[in-house]
């Protein structure tokens, strides 16, 4: 059975979300841990900013308890802390919640594009580590093709709205016009950077960017004619910024009250509008006690994102659409394997009942018997073998009066139906 877990932005807060997050460095370890743990035969770890899912499967109907247990174990809390924020979806609800996350459906700001690429990064993680099987492997394949195509044929991600646009939305709202403001990105990644080429396009006056590695800083900062900086020189170079937008994968805070107090005197308490994407968070909460700063976490952007959906919210009802046709094939596809094992073991009976006659008629035709004698012999004896078990299963069928057997043998077989099921049908 195909199971999904997990915990996100509907169901927790930040405080509660940033406490069982997997850092990229640390997914693939965890997955051959958690395999190993909870003795599963598949499995997949999804974790960004809002949301931290596990897709597994397992033979057992109960197979989700050890895997709460273990997920508790690993990040050393209480079954009571997270349990009540977690979701559980089996079978075709699981194959479903993937394929909504997939399409954005599911995001925080709808139609959202970043979350697939995460997805495909949570896949290469599973597929290096061996813990992405065949079941999970077709999932996220099919997943991501149906991606492509809500994309393809909907307006889901025609207009520009994202966490990162929100927060600049927000900014363009406090300050007004951006030419005159500097702004600081802490982080290279995906978010900071639709962050700066938004405030880019706003025309924002200057823009550093800080980053644990100088060089990606750089790199990042020269697209939009920007400075590049090490997170140790934040603190110095803070009290020149009206906006800063962090998003890192630090496991702790990268900018503390203190700092931030220091660079108010220096600015002498001009605002700075701060938003912290970061989950854990980059930025300590008790910066949001300070006079004259605004901090917002993702949180505090679903208000703002709310506009500019309309056309989004129409696309995903017929997203939905299309990813129920797709859930119904997948069940499909997924149901097919149990017949797996069934096909090979018939197709090996009839492969030794056809190599055991065929040795036997060449050894007639090698004793001197015509080939026409050998060939009938071949023919008549491979009918009747591969005959016998099913002619006897459906000869006891119909003294039973077991009509649903032979309706499949007719089925199977693909014949003619028959008096007796007929009949059958006619006494229901």
């Amino acid at each position: 059975m195909l199971y999904t877990l997990g915990i996100n932005h509907k169901t927790a807060p930040v405080a509660i979300r940033e406490r069982v997050v997997f850092p990229p460095d640390k997914v693939e370890p965890a997955l051959q841990e958690l395999i190993s743990a909870a003795h599963l035969p598949e499995a997949a770890i999804l974790s960004t900013c809002n949301r931290t899912e596990i897709y597994f499967s397992q033979n057992t109907e109960n197979g989700d308890d050890a895997v709460i247990r273990w997920l508790g174990e690993y990040h050393k809390l209480r079954l009571d802390e997270f349990r009540p924020y977690l979701y559980q979806h089996g079978e075709a609800d699981a194959v479903r919640h993937v394929m909504h996350v997939a399409c954005g459906l599911d995001s925080l700001v709808l139609g959202e594009p970043q979350i697939l690429g995460q997805m495909k990064t949570a896949y290469q993680a599973a597929n290096t580590a061996g813990t992405m099987g065949r079941e999970l492997g077709r999932l996220f394949q099919h997943a991501f093709s149906v991606a492509k195509n809500v994309r393809t044929a909907t307006a889901i991600g025609a207009s520009a709205v994202s966490v990162a646009f929100a927060a600049v939305s927000l900014a363009r709202q406090i300050f007004g016009d951006l030419k005159p403001l500097t702004a600081m990105m802490i982080g290279a990644g995906e978010t900071i950077e639709l962050a700066a080429r938004h405030l880019h396009t706003n025309k924002v006056g200057k823009l550093l960017v800080a980053n644990r590695t100088l060089e990606r800083a750089n790199d990042l900062a020269s697209q939009f004619g920007g400075e590049g900086l090490t997170l140790q020189q934040i603190s110095e170079r803070l009290a020149e910024c009206d906006i800063v937008i962090s998003s890192t994968a630090s496991p702790v805070p990268i900018l503390g009250k203190g700092a931030v107090e220091r660079a108010l005197k220096i600015r002498k308490h001009r605002p700075i509008f701060m938003v912290d994407i970061a989950v854990p968070r980059d930025i300590e909460p008790e910066v949001s006690e300070l006079d004259d700063v605004y901090l917002y976490t993702v949180d505090d952007l679903e208000e703002v994102i709310q506009e500019n959906l309309q056309s989004r919210r129409e696309a995903a009802t017929q997203a939905a659409e299309m990813i129920e046709a797709e859930v119904a094939s997948f069940m499909g596809w997924l149901r097919a394997q149990e017949a797996v094992c069934t096909i090979r073991a018939f197709r090996h009976k009839a492969h030794s009942l056809q190599h055991e006659v065929l040795d036997k008629a060449l050894q007639m035709a090698a004793a001197g018997r015509s080939t026409e004698d050998s060939l009938r012999y071949l023919a008549h004896t491979l009918t009747n073998k591969l005959l016998h078990d099913p002619c006897h299963r459906m000869n006891d069928a119909a003294r039973q009066g077991r009509v649903e057997l032979l309706e499949a043998a007719h089925s199977l077989f693909n014949l003619p139906e028959s008096a007796l099921v007929r009949r059958g049908k006619e006494q229901l």
